[in-house]
């Protein structure tokens, strides 16, 4: 949003400087992006009088002119063909910056004469384009700044230009009236009175407008006039000055008038050529593929449902966004159509999105205009319309109504220091409010109608707040307890996530911050849904909540590989979500490997990272986290794990600690990740809290009787996990068996099609006596009998 200083002192009485209001600007929030000051930059250029002007000796075009300047007389090589004595120029002396140029003149020599200056064009001063000779001013006295004389003879030429950045909450500023009444409020001025007088219709509006029973959420109002007998020509001189200075080329008239309203009191207009449009104008839904030319010269098609102001020979208008070329303003133009609506901010950004269509009016209609101001609009825009192109106004014509957005919310002065910890007096909020536009009865606060912002008793505070300035906070010291000292700050959770990242660092892992957003296909590939999509994503590539930590650490890899990383050892602790309402998400520990495990070195020992590297880490995280020890590998993972190359980590069948192993082919194609990957997924709130916080180890079970070790060796199906002998043979007897190992496999030989050997060393650990030969057997048949019966093993003779 681009203003100038005249401008907006159109709507403020105020001395303030430029300075001071761009510092008040952003401090109430609307942050000033830039200050184009003309004045600083013309600062170092004076009025010399030209006193001779005689021909080069080498040059046709060049003339010696000898000039008086408040520096005495200087020669000038000049070759402006209105150099002559007598004018009054712009002189620039050696050392001056020429904005037009972008350089710095020094004294120099032109066809072997030296030119001490240089005498300046309007271009060349970045005041317009014009060229054809240098500056020649009417008036002024040598020695003069130029910039005073422009500020006295042609004041908008050095007229300061704001330009404020506008959050999406505040509407109500993309009006210079908008800027103006948070000014006033923060106490840099008076806001002017504008009063909006209806102008008297002369006779009845050949042009009626109608809303079709569809399209009234889209629009809810529509008013319009007709105004017949205009002289559309160039708009004066200071509308046009206005316009430039934003940044907007002056047209016409008629158009200027329009775009002075969208920028002046953030009321987008529109002017028909009535002459053109064909019966009554009808607002209503686009059935789908109707086509316009609009006057930025392209054809749009409209999408089934966009709204559209159609006549009897179709549609002439992209409603609340840009009007059409058939019925367009020109100088030949006599008579208008002028256009207020209201319309809905939703519709509006759908179908500027669908058509891809920039403009002012969408911008504004989109973040909400005032609706109150709809019919009013009509009437100031209209006075002006007579005041600088004559004619004569019909009555207004309204189909629909205002929409009601009154609303009034309760001023509690004690929630501004609650909320905010500002101690602010009664009197002072209520006159903040007050002049911000908002009507109190008693304690309630009724919330003017271009603020759709205001939504609640906090935001109340907000307004007081900000217009009062964040920076009268003071800091406050916390209350400290009096006495004890003060209790733990981290829950369980967070002390568990510390742990983890503490192992992980310490195994060497690196750790990423990634994005809780990613893409659809990422999102499918780790179990998720539509469920988790965003209504407003970033882009297309943050569509939806992760399922999973390891899709986005997978992306980091790919990332890096493409970068020439090959060896990585990735790991991450954040959010995963399966849901999309409050509370359906955990928190999940993840690591990637890529690569080698161990790098190449002269002892040749280099390897490539795989699942038991994948384990190892997982196992450091769940021992560093308290896990209990007996953590069993089961197989079942989800579809992203490589089948029959990864475990879960488990407390039971049903209690699941974690995954491990390496990841499917078909997930690293889809998210371009080279070669091989491990990788491990973490759930610490799974993990069971101890029994007794803060409890001590257990004390040392020594024995000094003297340990059995005993080997067998079973036949099974080749189906049969390993860990199903181990677990039926600790069950023999949990007294005296302490550890199971597993120490061979083989398969083929005499043993068959199908079948497979595996053997077991099983540890038994006296605790009162010594072991006879008798109770090593009964212990020993018990086991055989135990691993028969849970896995149909036979015992190798």
């Amino acid at each position: 949003m681009k203003f100038t200083l005249s401008w907006l002192r159109d709507h403020l009485e105020t001395t303030a400087t430029v300075d001071e209001i761009a510092e008040s600007l952003t401090d109430l929030g609307l942050e000033v992006e830039e200050v184009f000051d003309p004045a600083k930059r013309l600062a170092g250029f004076t009025l010399g009088k030209v006193l001779e002007a005689e021909q080069h000796p080498d040059a046709d075009r060049l003339r010696v002119c000898r000039v008086e300047t408040d520096q005495g007389e200087k020669q000038i090589i000049c070759g402006a063909p209105n150099a002559r004595a007598g004018i009054i120029a712009v002189i620039a002396h050696p050392g001056t910056y020429i904005p037009g140029l972008d350089t710095t003149i020094q004294v120099g020599r032109i066809r072997g004469v030296e030119s001490h200056g240089m005498m300046c064009s309007e271009r060349e001063m970045e005041l317009s384009d014009e060229h054809e000779g240098i500056i020649e001013l009417p008036s002024g006295d040598v020695g003069e700044r130029f910039v005073d004389w422009l500020a006295a003879h042609d004041p908008a030429k050095v007229d300061p230009v704001i330009e404020i950045a506008i959050t999406p909450n505040r509407p109500d500023a993309l009006g210079v009236r908008g800027i103006a009444r948070d000014l006033a409020a923060r106490g840099l001025g008076t806001l002017k009175p504008r009063e909006s007088t209806p102008v008297p219709g002369a006779f009845a509006s050949p042009i009626g407008v109608t809303i079709d029973a569809d399209t009234q959420d889209g629009c809810p109002v529509f008013a319009g006039r007709v105004i017949r007998g205009v002289r559309n020509g160039p708009s004066p001189q200071w509308l046009q000055d206005r316009l430039r200075a934003i940044g907007l080329r002056p047209i016409s008239a008629l158009v200027d008038i329009t775009n002075f309203f969208t920028f002046d009191r953030n009321r987008p207009l529109h002017v028909f050529d009535a002459a053109k449009v064909a019966g009554n104008l009808r607002v209503h839904r686009a059935a789908g593929g109707e086509e316009l030319l609009a006057l930025d010269e392209k054809t749009y098609r409209f999408p089934e449902g966009a709204i559209v102001i159609s006549d009897d020979s179709g549609p002439e208008s992209i409603a609340g966004i840009m009007g059409g070329e058939p019925t367009g303003v020109t100088e030949e133009t006599t008579d208008v159509f002028l256009e207020s609506a209201y319309w809905d901010n939703v519709q509006i950004a759908l179908t500027g999105r669908a058509l891809k269509i920039n403009s002012d009016a969408r911008y504004r209609f989109e973040r909400g205009v005032d609706p109150a101001y709809t019919v009013k609009g009509l009437e100031d825009a209209t006075r002006m319309i007579l005041d600088l192109c004559g004619g004569e106004p019909s009555e207004v014509v309204v189909a629909g109504g205002i929409p009601d957005h009154s609303r009034a919310y309760r001023l509690d002065p004690d929630r501004v220091r609650s909320l905010v910890g500002m101690d602010l007096p009664e009197a002072e909020q209520r006159q903040t409010l007050t002049a911000l536009g908002f009507t109190l009865e008693g304690d309630m606060a009724h919330v003017p109608s271009w603020r759709p912002d205001v939504m609640g008793e906090a935001d109340l505070v907000e307004e007081v707040a900000r217009v009062a300035s964040l920076t009268r906070l003071e800091g406050r010291p916390l209350p400290r307890p009096t006495q004890g000292v003060t209790g733990p700050v981290l829950t369980p959770l967070q002390r568990r996530e510390q742990a983890a990242r503490r192992a992980l660092s310490a195994a060497g892992f690196n750790e990423c911050v990634t994005y809780s957003f990613i893409d659809r296909e990422a999102t499918q590939l780790f179990g998720g849904d539509d469920r988790l999509a965003l209504e407003n994503p970033i882009s297309s590539e943050m569509t939806h909540m992760r399922p999973d930590v390891l899709p986005g650490l997978l992306q980091a890899a790919a990332r890096n590989q493409a970068r020439g990383f090959a060896d990585l050892a990735l790991f991450e602790i954040g959010p995963a979500f399966h849901g999309p309402e409050p509370g359906e998400q955990h928190l999940q520990v993840a690591g990637v490997l890529v690569g080698r495990a161990v790098p190449r070195n002269v002892h040749g020992a280099s390897r490539d990272a795989d699942a038991f590297d994948a384990k190892a880490a997982a196992e450091a995280v769940l021992a560093a986290l308290g896990a209990p020890a007996g953590v069993q590998v089961l197989r079942g993972g989800a579809a992203w794990w490589h089948p029959g190359r990864h475990g879960r980590l488990c407390l039971g069948p049903k209690k699941t600690l974690g995954t491990f192993g390496e990841l499917h082919p078909r997930v690293l194609r889809a998210l371009d990740v080279k070669g091989p990957a491990v990788a491990f997924t973490l759930w610490p709130e799974e993990i069971p809290a101890p029994r007794r916080a803060g409890a001590a180890r257990p004390a040392l079970a020594a024995s000094d009787l003297q340990a059995v070790e005993r080997d067998f060796a079973f036949v099974v199906d080749a189906g049969v996990e390993a860990a199903a002998l181990v677990n039926a043979a600790r069950g023999a007897d949990k007294t005296l068996i302490e550890s199971v190992e597993v120490f061979d496999e083989f398969a083929g030989g005499g043993l068959g099609e199908g079948r497979k050997s595996l053997a077991l060393s099983v540890r038994l650990q006296p605790r009162d006596k010594t072991l006879t030969e008798a109770e090593i057997e009964a212990v020993s048949g018990r086991i055989v009998d135990k691993v028969r019966a849970a896995t149909g093993a036979e015992l190798r003779g």
